[in-house]
């Protein structure tokens, strides 16, 4: 007898039996399926992208890497926090431990050895001269081609850092100023702004200075024995930044007008120097004077460079501009290797190497390599008060044949060249020259 049913009982529902497919899928309608399911994929992650960009950070852009350089931790105090810290000359406090405090900096901020920083600089007013503002210009042009090709940072300074010390005198603040605000910079390259760089290949030897802190150009004999106003020139020079230097500008800047015995110090020059022209103490013959008469002090560190165109005059250059260009040209139509189209930043080097075994007398005044640097002293470009020696269109003449000289050096990585020396006009330059003209 079956039991009987409650409202509790379970209703077991009838199975039902499949219907079967009506067709059975084929590789069509599988690769349409997978088509859709990406579609929808890539949709999905498309609208997760724009909306995310409105919800999440921006992601930085990436910096590049540089393994001579690292953050360093904000906090972390240097000289820079002391209060007493001063850039200027005495009398103002004077800098202690330099090489300490600097070596502490570099420690944190890590950055390659032998870093240079080329200073030059001009008058604050514009020029009295028409084109003297044009000719600093090209000047100053021709000084950052050479220091872009070289990986060298410049400043360029136009403002007087004590108005006590102008003129010649003024680039000495700069250095004491440069110093403590480039600890990075192992060498402080001092150029006058009426210098020119007349070899764009050559590289300071610096491996050669290196147990000395201020090299300038000039000759021992004309120093100590004739003891000549002209036995070096001031205008060109290396100084090391360390603690040495900084004590050196110190007692060198003592000789200039910021002392109440500069009017003193300018008689007892001219008397130790017989050939000094004016009265007036200048940088040159304070600089001379103090290896006279404080050599054991001083002498030591500092290098006289004579052995090529540290620094060269530049009466005797100009006229040979033509010749070394054509000097160049007949080696290049010699040697397939310097001829070859390179990148500026690679052409200086290959060159350079490419020389070195083809020029015997490369870094001898002598010798008929191009000059490293052409300096017009006596032509004054700015005010336009040249040397009465000269004739001012003798140094207009010559100051525009370097420049051209020295900037057909870096249109060359541009595939061009000046028609002339004295010629403004540019020509482009066909693959393989000078053999294809």
């Amino acid at each position: 007898m079956p039991p009987e049913s409650t409202s509790h009982s379970l209703q077991i529902p009838t199975p039902l039996t499949p219907k079967p497919p009506s067709r059975l899928p084929n590789a069509y309608s599988l690769s349409a399926d997978v088509l859709i399911f990406l579609s929808g994929a890539a949709a999905a992650l498309l609208l997760f992208y724009v909306f995310s960009s409105f919800i999440l950070p921006p992601t930085p852009y990436p910096v590049s890497s540089n393994q001579f350089q690292k953050p360093s931790s904000s906090d972390t105090p240097s000289f820079y926090d002391d209060p007493s810290l001063s850039y200027s000359l005495p009398p103002s406090p004077s800098v202690s431990d330099w090489d300490t405090k600097r070596r502490l900096w570099r420690h944190l901020h890590p950055f390659p050895p032998n870093r240079i920083l080329m200073l030059t600089g001009s008058q604050p007013s514009p020029c009295p001269n028409p084109i003297g503002d044009h000719l600093l210009l090209r000047f100053f042009k021709n000084k950052v081609d050479y220091s872009r090709i070289h990986g060298i940072d410049v400043f360029y300074n136009s403002a007087l850092l004590h108005p006590s010390m102008p003129s010649f005198w003024a680039k000495l603040p700069l250095l004491r100023a440069a110093m403590i605000a480039h600890p990075e910079a192992e060498w402080l390259w001092w150029v006058d702004s009426d210098a020119a760089i007349t070899d764009m290949e050559f590289q300071l030897p610096l491996q050669r200075y290196q147990s000395y802190n201020l090299v300038v150009h000039g000759w021992p004999n004309l120093v100590y024995e004739n003891r000549s106003w002209t036995a070096l020139n001031a205008g060109v020079f290396l100084l090391r930044n360390c603690q040495w230097s900084l004590d050196f500008l110190a007692r060198w800047a003592r000789l200039g007008p910021h002392n109440p015995d500069y009017k003193h110090w300018g008689e007892v020059l001219r008397a130790e120097l017989p050939d000094k022209l004016f009265p007036d103490s200048d940088d040159q013959s304070a600089l001379i004077y103090l290896l006279i008469k404080e050599k054991d002090r001083w002498g030591e560190k500092i290098h006289l460079e004579n052995e090529y165109y540290f620094e060269g005059y530049w009466v005797e250059i100009v006229g040979s501009l033509q010749g070394i260009t054509q000097n160049y040209l007949d080696m290049e139509k010699r040697e397939p290797e310097l001829r070859r189209r390179r990148a500026e930043k690679v052409t200086a080097a290959a060159n350079r190497q490419s020389r070195e075994n083809r020029l015997p007398a490369a870094t001898a005044p002598s010798g008929w390599r191009r000059p490293f640097i052409t300096h017009f002293t006596g032509c004054q470009p700015c005010s336009g008060k040249h040397n009465e020696i000269y004739s001012g269109e003798k140094c207009f003449e010559g100051m525009v044949r370097a420049l051209t000289f020295a900037d057909d050096q870096v249109l060359r990585s541009y595939g061009f060249r000046h028609s002339d020396l004295l010629n403004e006009s540019v020509v482009e330059l066909p693959f393989d020259f000078p053999v294809a003209v």
